[in-house]
């Protein structure tokens, strides 16, 4: 059944996308099939933070997948996309904290606890909404009935789970390490949390006074402040210039604190003076330094970088005013050699943008090296997990095999507080999936887990795990493709696979296609700071939904960065509005036709038999290139074929049949219009969902939704090479001859005489057979189709594969200009023998390509060495002509 035809004489997308959503979901398309028989194909959404709106990169995101989904579902496959959002700990509190104290001027403390979590709640349920409602203005489709959040009972359930068996097999450990600290946001961060910049710094060239000798040490630092807790002065055991002073002791200027001097393989003595400070409670190396030299770990400064009562008169003092301070003391007491002023990479909170503390904590970490190597032996088993591009897989091996212990604690109120207890009087500290029994004698541990460390579990928490009987987890997981940007390999992807080796023997997806990043036009990273963010929101008002779509998936391969500009949303809504103006003639055409009426059998005209065979080879290259998730592939072919193919010559050609042909003819173009615009909407439909629904609606149709119809399939009775060979002929003659009219100023309307002197008898058969659409895309006054082609030397002339061409324009020529066409023509055919003939002079070639390949190569060698002499004969007759005038 088709809706009433009522269509725009223009696109207008607000208008085909209203309300369509809706009634998708209302119906339940969205939803598994259900089909026990049919193979399942599942993807997990990567969950969106709850920390505001989506931007373009998830629009792409998103929108790739739904790609996949939406093809899966018409090919067949009982598919699942199942949606869910990210609690994003560090970030929502963030957002919620400064919500508070712009609001209300209150901090966290004073709520409480169990109050802020409750703001926080209303705060995701409020930013929920609005990714939904994103969501929905995309068209993605999602199954929203198994919609899953990271602070749902059955995930968190899941989180305790893990953490409790990593901490019974040892993987999970509490200790003392240095860590990344965010004074801003006050929490641990891990280390790919910490982005890093060049800033503005100085070296500080100090003394350090030698114990009982006339000597003093030189170093160099850039945190002069840290010296408040040094505990030892290092060189290397090799270095001669300090062989004498190890074992012996240092004075540490302004808190006159006597420390040794260690030898230590750490130190570079080929840098600066060779000797360094020892601050182990605040610089990762010298932490490792002072364990292996069993010093103590002085930390000088509270959670918010403040100086504490370690740093004596400067406590109190940000870690800059107290860095000021004591370069100033320093100098007066004679201790500062010089300052040299250098640029330096410092680490700052990804989240907060805070200079990171490298600070002494005792937090909760996981140890990696165990759960790494499962990971990256998988990657040599048939269970290995492929990455798109294939150069990605590689980041992450690197990643594995240089891993270090991970972090997990934060210092949060928002996330999945740590299943561990301390008892109030012993300090006994328990870890369970359930609070211990006598819960009055015992405290839990105020920390929160990492986002990623509950986002790790995401592709199988929210198939129902740890119940490994759920219907879903049976059925659909492992999941088969993950799609997310290549910024969070190390974050995300890398941890779901570790940790579904580790619990469920299984890997976590088959796939994982990698794209890239959204760029402003002028390719810098689009930021707030910046101002050139865009919203999709905007976009999507502006051109519509499919429109941006288009682009997204489109305009890029997997792995690269694709640049935003309003010129490339212009084409892509122009596209779109090509293939409306097409359905549009073809729907006024029709008249009572009907999908009963589709009659493919017969006998065809040349170009009904050339879209067909096109149609074929067109979606053999969708459906491979998608296979390898190269969308944009994929969706030049479509264009090309939609633009080029379909709109541009058959439609035009129809209308020979459609105005003056018979009443079969007519029912015959007919069937292969609608036939094809149908596999033209099915091809689209993944990649532009409502346009191609409304279009569907209205031609004749079997089915509810385009959505669930069959996906295109080749279909052998179309294949047919020598429709193809006599199109690309007949295509080339109407080009050519327009080429000549533009060039000779003569417009369509003014009748030239044409002659085409084909190769052989059996393309003047076929040219003379279909000589009706070379007069009517050429208008000649005059055609002749002739073996001989005899014509006047005063002629404007083009080669193609298959035929010569002449247009006599007396009077007209310059036969100067058209010489030096000619001799670029031999040129360009003297290169392409060149290339050819190398080829298979080339014995690798010729030995390893396998034999149609080779065959090929002949014979284009073949059609450019008669297309060169062609070439060669007009360039001859035209200098000929030049003589003779």
């Amino acid at each position: 059944m088709t809706k009433e035809i009522n269509m725009e004489t223009k696109y207008q997308p607000t208008e085909v996308e209203e309300g369509k959503y809706n009634e998708w979901i209302e119906e339940g398309y969205f939803r598994p099939s259900g089909d026990q028989e049919a193979e399942p194909y599942s993807i997990v959404i990567p969950p969106p933070n709850v920390t505001g709106k989506l931007h373009l990169g998830h629009a792409w995101d998103v929108t790739l997948q739904d790609i996949i989904i939406r093809q899966k579902r018409m090919q067949g496959y009982d598919t699942l996309w199942l949606p869910g959002m990210d609690h994003a700990g560090i970030a929502t509190q963030g957002r919620v904290e400064e919500r508070l104290r712009q609001e209300d001027n209150l901090t966290r403390y004073d709520l409480g606890r169990e109050k802020f979590i409750d703001k926080t709640w209303e705060w995701k349920e409020e930013y929920a909404s609005i990714i939904r409602e994103q969501w929905a203005k995309m068209g993605i489709s999602l199954d929203y009935e198994r919609e899953r959040f990271t602070l749902d009972e059955g995930l968190s359930q899941a989180v305790r789970k893990v953490f409790v068996e990593l901490y019974k097999k040892d993987l999970i450990y509490r200790g003392e390490y240095i860590i990344n600290w965010d004074p801003k946001l006050r929490t641990a961060l891990s280390d790919i949390e910490v982005e890093y910049s060049d800033d503005n710094g100085a070296f500080y060239h100090l003394r350090y006074p030698v114990i009982g000798e006339d000597e003093v040490l030189e170093l160099a630092t850039t945190r002069p402040e840290t010296l408040l807790g040094d505990t030892a002065v290092a060189v290397h055991p090799e270095d001669e210039r300090y062989q004498h002073l190890i074992g012996k002791k240092a004075l540490v200027p302004i808190v006159n604190r006597e420390v040794p001097i260690v030898a230590d393989t750490y130190v570079d003595q080929e840098f600066g003076t060779g000797v360094v400070k020892i601050t182990p409670a605040h610089d990762p190396n010298d932490f490792e330094v002072g364990n292996r030299h069993d010093l103590p770990r002085i930390n000088v400064m509270n959670d918010d970088a403040t100086m504490n009562a370690e740093a004596g008169k400067y406590e109190g003092l940000t870690r800059e005013d107290c860095r000021k301070a004591i370069v100033k003391d320093l100098e007066s007491d004679g201790y500062l050699k010089e300052i040299e002023e250098m640029v330096h990479s410092v680490g700052h909170s990804e989240r907060s943008g805070a200079v990171v503390e490298p600070r002494l904590s005792t937090q909760w970490f996981v140890r990696m090296q165990p759960l790494a190597e499962t990971a990256i032996n998988n990657q040599s088993t048939d269970e290995r997990v492929d990455f798109y591009p294939q150069r990605f897989e590689k980041t992450f091996l690197d990643w594995m095999n240089n891993v270090h212990d991970w972090v997990i604690s934060r210092q949060l109120w928002w996330g999945h507080q740590i299943p561990a207890w301390y008892h109030k009087d012993t300090g006994e500290v328990y870890v369970g999936e359930e609070e211990p029994e006598d819960i009055e004698n015992w405290t839990q541990d105020e920390d929160v887990l990492d986002t990623w460390f509950s986002s790790a579990l995401w592709p199988f928490s929210t198939m129902g795990w740890p119940d490994e009987d759920a219907e879903d987890f049976k059925r659909y997981f492992p999941t088969n493709t993950l799609v997310t940007g290549y910024d969070i390999i190390f974050f995300w992807v890398s941890r779901m696979i570790f940790q579904s080796l580790e619990f469920t023997d299984q890997r976590p997806f088959e796939n994982v296609l990698i794209h890239g990043l959204i760029r402003a036009e002028d390719g810098r990273k689009m930021s707030k700071s910046l101002g050139n963010g865009i919203d999709p929101m905007d976009v999507i008002e502006e051109y519509g939904s499919d429109a941006l779509r288009w682009f997204l998936t489109t305009g890029s391969a997997p792995g690269q960065d694709v640049r935003f500009s309003y010129e490339k949303m212009d084409a892509a809504w122009n596209f779109i509005n090509k293939l409306w103006n097409a359905s549009r003639f073809v729907l006024m055409n029709l008249d009572d036709f009907s999908y009963e009426d589709i009659d493919l059998t017969g006998d065809l005209n040349v170009a009904e038999k050339w879209i067909l065979a096109r149609l074929n080879e067109t979606i053999d290259t969708v459906v491979e290139n998608s296979e390898k998730f190269e969308f944009g592939e994929a969706g030049k072919a479509i264009y090309h074929f939609v633009w080029n193919d379909y709109c541009d010559w058959f439609i035009e050609m129809s209308k020979e049949s459609l105005q003056r042909g018979t009443e079969e003819e007519k029912n015959k173009s007919k069937s292969i219009l609608v036939y094809v615009l149908d596999q033209i909407l099915r091809l689209m439909h993944p990649f532009t969902p409502f346009v191609t629904e409304e279009i569907w609606q209205y031609i004749p149709h079997e089915g509810n939704t385009i959505m669930l119809a069959d996906y295109p399939e080749i279909k052998s009775e179309f294949n047919d090479p020598e429709a193809i060979q006599h199109m690309n002929i007949l295509i080339n003659v109407i080009r050519s001859v327009r080429a000549i009219r533009t060039e000779a100023k003569r417009p369509l309307s003014q009748p030239i005489q044409l002659i085409i002197k084909p190769d052989n008898e059996s393309i003047a058969h076929f040219l003379k057979e279909n000589k009706v659409y070379i007069e009517n895309f050429t208008n000649p006054e005059e055609l002749t189709i002739d073996l001989k082609g005899s014509h006047d030397a005063e002629v404007k002339s083009a080669i193609i594969s298959g035929a010569e061409i002449y247009v006599p324009l007396s009077g007209l020529i310059d036969a100067d200009e058209e010489i030096k066409r000619l001799e670029k023509e031999v040129d360009k055919w003297e290169n392409e023998v060149k290339r050819a003939k190398g080829k298979l002079a080339n014995d690798k070639f010729v030995s390893n390509a396998p034999q149609e390949i080779v065959d090929q190569e002949r014979e284009k060698l073949a059609h450019h060495e008669e297309n060169l002499k062609k070439a060669q004969n007009q360039l001859e007759q035209m200098k000929v002509y030049k003589e003779e005038q």
